[in-house]
């Protein structure tokens, strides 16, 4: 066997998927045969050879035919239990049908529970194992929806004791409004209290990692601290309570240090570069603190980036940050960001993040739909619309890197590279199983292809009906 092919024990599979390529989604971009698994675990990465001692009288061999076998998909920043309050209501996409809801959505913590299930189900339909529920905590307790509050960790504590989580689940705090202003003091206190609530659960399947912190809206409001002025003159702001800018800069660089400081993940909501400027300022100047760890030890990261200039990409890149953005809102809102900043403007850096090796893909569900299928497409469009070249094997190579972006970057991100993200012998046994090759498609016939299987910790959670 190979080296991803490596047995991780001499037991019998329980699962053997057999006859199709299996993308590992490393770095070389290496592929197998087949796959065995037991025990939640890879067991053996390889041909059909290599993992035929593995099959007993009691092993599901299932033939593919072709299909192809990928990582379980992982939306790094989905709000899973707003998402399953609204579906199939997005804001925008195909499911954006004029008739939205509003108000209360989850009004208790038995429909928070119902929530987070049914979003789980949902997700599994799409071949996602892993999120990221960005932004739960009790500045929302009084929220809108009802969907942000703190009792929702509660919520999910409880379903990952009871084994009954659908997807591995990372959280981010949130001390604050969701898309209000953020205050110094109730973020450094609520740094201390997500301190004292890591823990006890199986970080396999649920971790509170860190904060989010809101930097700033979004240049579509005219929001985003921008130093290219919008339409009407004006150049956005800091969403950060403080008297004057140098004071709304300073409670943001501290945030973000103190974070650091504590050993807690930090996602900022920064789209206007010159928020983003501040938070990478404020990653260096933590990092350069005695005794600090490094940030990519923490998987620090900024969220949307909208207006990230490719200077900023490549900080990000020398930091050890990550890049974690929508491509299905770039593509959807364009012409949007083209009117109130300028035709020529230059958003989104899909490009230069993809090859600086730090950009994440995401849905921002229920914003628009968690189809990780359009995502890869609409990263590609706005690649090629920059300019990019679409001869075979440049685009076969970003297709790699795209379909890296949405599995083995994003375990980077939740630091859990060692144990998911890729199909390799001993890591999780999450996969996804599509109906075609998606280099036979390319990344715009992608959201074409059908998911055919769900696999989670070994088990298959979804199949679709032939």
């Amino acid at each position: 066997m190979t080296g991803i092919g490596a047995s991780a024990s001499a037991e019998h599979a329980e699962l053997v998927l057999q006859g199709g390529p299996v993308l590992v989604m490393d770095a070389a971009g290496s592929r197998a045969d087949a796959v065995a698994v037991a025990g939640g675990r890879i067991l053996a990465v390889g041909t059909r050879d290599d993992v035929a001692p593995l099959i007993g009288a009691a092993t599901r061999v299932i033939e593919l035919d072709g299909r192809a076998v990928l990582p379980g998909i992982n939306d790094s920043h989905l709000h899973a239990t707003w998402l399953g309050a609204r579906w199939p209501h997005t804001f925008f996409g195909g499911h954006a049908d004029g008739a939205q809801i509003e108000g209360v959505l989850t009004g208790d913590r038995a429909a928070r529970r119902a929530a987070i299930l049914r979003a789980g189900e949902l997700l599994s339909r799409f071949g996602v194992t892993s999120l990221t529920e960005p932004g739960i905590g009790p500045g929302e307790d009084d929220g809108e929806t009802g969907c942000f509050a703190g009792e929702v960790l509660d919520v999910y504590r409880e379903l990952a004791e009871a084994g009954e989580l659908r997807q591995r689940v990372t959280l981010l705090g949130l001390y604050g409004i969701l898309d209000g202003p953020s205050r110094l003091d109730v973020v450094t206190a609520g740094i201390a209290e997500l301190v004292d609530a890591q823990g006890g659960s199986d970080p396999e399947w649920l971790r509170i990692a860190g904060i989010k912190i809101f930097g700033d809206l979004i240049p579509l409001s005219k929001q985003a601290w921008s130093s290219r002025p919008y339409d009407d003159g004006t150049h956005g702001g800091l969403l950060v309570e403080g008297e004057t800018l140098e004071v709304q800069t300073e409670a943001l660089r501290e945030m973000v240090r103190a974070g650091h400081r504590a050993g807690l993940q930090v996602g900022v909501h920064a789209t206007g570069d010159r928020t983003i400027e501040v938070v990478l300022d404020a990653v260096a100047s933590a990092a350069d603190e005695p005794g600090a760890p490094h940030p990519r030890d923490l998987g620090h990261y900024v969220i949307h980036g909208d207006l990230a200039t490719p200077e900023q990409v490549a900080r990000i890149a020398e930091l050890g940050m990550w890049f974690n953005s929508q491509p299905g809102i770039a593509v959807t809102t364009a012409d949007w960001m083209a009117g109130v900043l300028g035709a020529d403007v230059a958003p989104w850096p899909y490009a230069v993040a993809l090859d600086a090796g730090v950009l994440v893909l995401s849905s921002d569900a229920p914003i628009l739909a968690p189809d990780w299928r359009e995502t890869v497409a609409a990263a590609e469009a706005w690649i090629l619309r920059g300019g990019a070249p679409a001869d075979p094997a440049a685009a076969a190579a970003r297709l790699h890197g795209l379909l890296r972006a949405h599995t083995a970057v994003p375990a980077q991100q939740d630091r859990a590279a060692d144990w998911k993200g890729t199909v390799e012998a001993g890591k999780v046994a999450d996969l996804v199983v599509l109906a075609q090759d998606p280099f036979a498609v390319g990344a715009a016939g992608l959201p074409g292809v059908e998911i055919d299987l769900t696999v989670l910790d070994g088990n298959v959670v979804f199949e679709r009906e032939s």
